[in-house]
């Protein structure tokens, strides 16, 4: 089953690139409106050679990882205490709702301006896109639990660090890991925006840069290595859920 999906995948991947092909030879692109797989390939493994785009990788790996890892913190405990009270929720609601309406992008240049053209700034968005859905899936998963599992542990007397431990938190992972997936995917986002307004240093900023000197291959290799970033922070996310609720997983 793994080796047909797995084969499903290269041809629907060989299929995409046959199709980029295809419409260059069709509409006969110069290379800086369009350039070829093989130019972009090419140009990735020059930059990768060169250490240019490891050197921009790194940043935007850094802003992304500490900007979600204080998202995910902001969203859960908030998250946990308002799934358990209601008034919490109902007081709190209209302005974590403001909170997720107000565009990020928009706000981008004042927190740039705040915290500075520095990683700083770009880890305050990345940790403000990811709060949301952290925060609505704990509470979602909180909400979520068997309530007869809650009362049996109440019988058994147990305390509220044992339910939590025992109760809570495994009942809720199926949720929050889905959150995991998606908030460390905006989390690659986050860090592109915060560098497309104003930095020096990252693959937003290499992205902008060689878009600026119509450099379009080397834009279609930034792109490339921002997308397999977010595949590989995806797949750890995944390993991380198989091994830690296996039983979900083999669903």
């Amino acid at each position: 089953m793994r080796k047909k999906l797995f084969a499903l995948q290269v041809s629907v991947f060989l299929l995409f690139i046959a199709l980029w092909k295809l419409v260059i030879i069709i509409f006969n692109f110069p290379e800086f409106i369009l350039p070829s797989p093989e130019t972009v390939f090419l140009e990735w493994i020059s930059e990768l050679k060169s250490g240019m785009l490891l050197k921009h990788t790194w940043v935007t790996l850094y802003e992304t990882l500490a900007g979600f890892a204080i998202g995910v913190l902001l969203g859960l405990i908030p998250g946990y205490f308002v799934a358990k009270s209601k008034t919490a929720e109902q007081t709190l609601s209209p302005y974590l709702v403001a909170a997720q309406t107000a565009p990020k992008i928009a706000l981008a240049p004042l927190i740039v301006i705040w915290f500075g053209f520095g990683v700083l700034s770009k880890i305050v968005i990345v940790a403000l896109i990811v709060f949301f859905p952290i925060l609505v899936n704990t509470i979602v998963g909180i909400r979520s639990i068997d309530k007869n599992l809650i009362d049996m542990m109440k019988i058994l007397k147990a305390s509220k660090m044992q339910v939590f431990t025992k109760v809570e938190l495994p009942s809720s992972l199926p949720v929050l890991f889905a959150a995991f997936k998606t908030g460390i995917t905006l989390a690659v986002i986050g860090a592109v925006v915060g560098e497309f307004v104003g930095a020096n240093a990252g693959l937003g900023y290499l992205t902008i840069y060689a878009a600026g000197l119509m450099d379009t291959p080397k834009v279609f290799a930034s792109i490339l290595q921002l997308t397999l970033l977010g595949i590989f922070f995806y797949l750890i996310v995944d390993f991380i859920e198989s091994i830690t609720i296996p039983w979900h997983k083999e669903k």
